[in-house]
């Protein structure tokens, strides 16, 4: 059975909105997790008192660049903001663990999350 689904078309504003965001949040997260997978000594510190060890570093670093790749190509765009999210809930909780701003990546996660949204009709339909 086809299932024919509507999807609104974007204001031409909304769109370069949208991308805005999208290349704003990408390169974002290219540097951040640039600088976790290069092993900046900052990096390197924040998650010797995270006590996770190294690994958690790298697997964390290559989350945030695959996702800031995927920001950049329409097609997979919604899938790197919603991987994302998560990220950005568990950089929160970190960052309350550690005494340091939430701000940062509450801001992030409110971003990924808007871009998600957005780009939810890009998802392929289940069932």
């Amino acid at each position: 059975m086809t299932q024919n689904v509507i999807v609104p078309q974007r204001s031409r504003v909304s769109l370069i909105a949208l991308w805005v965001a999208q290349v704003a949040l990408a390169l974002m997260f290219l540097m951040a997790g640039g600088s976790k997978l290069s092993g900046v000594p900052a990096m390197v510190t924040l998650f010797d008192a995270l006590g996770a060890g190294q690994w958690f570093r790298y697997a964390t670093g290559v989350i945030e660049v695959v996702s800031g790749l995927a920001l950049l190509i329409p097609a997979v765009a919604v899938f790197g903001a919603l991987l994302l999210i998560p990220t950005m809930i568990g950089a929160i909780a970190t960052n309350l663990f550690l005494g340091q701003s939430v701000i940062p990546p509450l801001v992030l996660l409110v971003v990924a999350s808007a871009v998600a949204w957005v780009r939810r009709n890009d998802l392929p339909a289940i069932g």
